[in-house]
């Protein structure tokens, strides 16, 4: 599998994934801010939260962690939560602004 195609794939697990109080999930909410692939395998997710007491604080992460490596052929991943530069709703797709009635 090229890096592409294991990124890709990240993304699609990534997308299953729902803020607990938001109904879209984290890769269109913009909570993804990088995912890189380093050899062999490796993943490297740079993530953030809403805010920095959300709920989710605990659970979010673990579960980008856990969902990335079922993916088959995945050897390490690491998943790191920034606050820099702090979430705003310009982060979301247009999709998930639409669905929340930003637009």
């Amino acid at each position: 599998m090229s890096e592409q195609e294991l990124k890709d794939k990240c993304i699609e697990v990534i997308k299953t994934i729902y803020d607990p109080e938001i109904p879209v999930n984290i890769y269109e909410l913009g909570l993804i801010y990088e995912i890189s692939i380093f050899p062999v395998n490796n993943v490297f997710v740079m993530m953030t939260l809403t805010a920095p007491n959300c709920p989710a604080a605990g659970s979010l992460p673990k579960e980008v962690e856990d969902k990335i490596r079922g993916i088959e052929g995945v050897n390490e991943v690491t998943v790191e939560v920034t606050f820099d530069p702090p979430w705003n709703h310009d982060m979301m797709s247009e999709a998930a602004k639409l669905e929340l009635g930003f637009m």
